[in-house]
C-alpha cells in the first residue's frame, strides 16, 4: 500500500501567522512508519520527498508515484535509504542489498522499481537528479565520522556522513545522521540557515515518552515543534534548524538544493536568536 501527502512551500511571512496546529500541519512529519505500507511526503521544497517503508511479513514495492508524473519514481530522481530497524533487504537495479540498522543505501536515477523486505524500518529520502550515478551501500563503519561539541555546552555529538562529497558522489542529495552522547541534548549548535538548500530531519532512537524541542523559523522570529520518536521536521531554506531532546536520540539530516557543499551554511549564534 502506498500513500502520498503533498506539502506546499510556506514563505516566512506566512509562517509568522501560524499557531501551533498550523506549524505542525506544515512542518511536522508524522506517522510515516506503518507496517505493510509505504508512506511518502512530497514537498515543494526542492521537490524533496521523505517517507517510510515497513514491509513486515510481505515485501513492499515502490515504483510508480503519481505525483512525479514519470513511469517510475526514480526515472528522474535519486534516493537515500536509511534502515532504522532490524536487518532488512532492498532490491533495486537487479541487485539485493542487506541493510543492518544504521546502514545507508544510495540509488541513482533510472534505477527502476525498489522492493523493501525483511525486518527493516526504512527511512526514504529522494530529490530530483540530473544524471544517473552508481548505487552504493554504505555501512556505518564506512561513513565519515566527525566528532563535534563539548560536554560543557551539552552538545557533544558524533556526526556520521554517508551521502556526502567526502564519501561518495551524488547529484544533489546529502545525507547523514548525528548521535548525541550521554548527558548532551543540543544538536546543531550554533544553529544556521542555508538559503541555497532545504533540509529535513528525522528523529529516532527515542523513548516513547521522550520528546525533542525542535527550533525553527527565521533567526529573529523563532518557532518550535515538539517531536516524538520517528517523527520528522521539514526545514525551508529561510529557517533555522536545531533542537534539544529529553534523553538520548539520533537524527537523520538530509538536504537538497543548489550544491552538495556540506559547509555552505550561515551560522546564527545563540545570542543573536530571538
Amino acid at each position: 500500500m502506498l500513500t502520498v501527502e503533498t506539502r506546499q512551500a510556506v514563505n516566512p511571512e506566512y509562517a509568522k501567522t501560524l499557531d501551533t496546529s498550523g506549524l505542525r500541519k506544515h512542518f511536522l512529519a508524522q506517522e510515516m512508519f506503518k507496517t505493510g505500507e509505504i508512506r511518502l511526503i512530497y514537498t515543494h521544497y526542492d521537490r524533496f520527498v521523505i517517507g517510510g517503508a515497513v514491509p513486515g511479513e510481505k515485501p513492499l514495492a515502490l515504483d510508480k508515484v503519481e505525483e512525479t508524473k514519470t513511469p517510475s519514481f526514480l526515472d528522474r530522481r535519486e534516493m537515500g535509504i536509511v534502515n532504522i530497524g532490524e536487518t532488512g533487504t532492498v532490491a533495486a537495479g537487479g541487485q539485493v542489498y542487506t541493510l543492518n540498522r544504521g546502514d545507508v543505501l544510495y540509488l541513482g536515477a533510472g534505477t527502476g522499481s525498489v522492493t523493501f523486505a525483511g525486518g527493516g524500518r526504512f527511512y526514504i529520502t529522494s530529490c530530483p537528479a540530473h544524471r544517473s550515478l552508481p548505487a552504493r551501500l554504505i555501512t556505518a563503519s564506512e561513513s565519515k565520522e566527525v566528532k563535534m561539541g563539548a560536554s560543557e555546552t551539552s552538545n557533544k555529538r558524533t556526526i556520521n556522513q554517508f551521502i556526502h562529497p567526502l564519501v561518495m558522489e551524488s547529484c544533489q542529495l546529502v545525507l547523514g545522521y548525528t548521535t548525541l552522547e550521554d548527558g548532551s541534548v543540543w544538536n546543531t549548535i550554533p544553529s544556521h540557515i542555508h538559503d541555497r538548500r532545504m533540509e529535513a530531519y528525522l528523529y529516532f532512537g527515542m523513548d516513547e515518552k521522550s520528546r525533542v524541542l525542535h527550533l525553527m523559523g527565521e533567526p529573529q522570529e523563532t518557532r518550535h515543534l515538539f517531536i516524538s520518536n520517528e517523527e520528522g521536521a521539514l526545514s525551508p531554506p529561510w529557517s533555522i534548524h536545531s533542537g534539544a531532546g529529553i534523553g538520548s536520540y539520533t537524527f537523520i539530516w538530509a538536504m537538497a538544493g543548489d550544491n552538495v557543499d556540506y559547509t555552505d551554511m550561515d551560522f546564527i549564534q545563540p545570542e543573536d536568536l530571538k
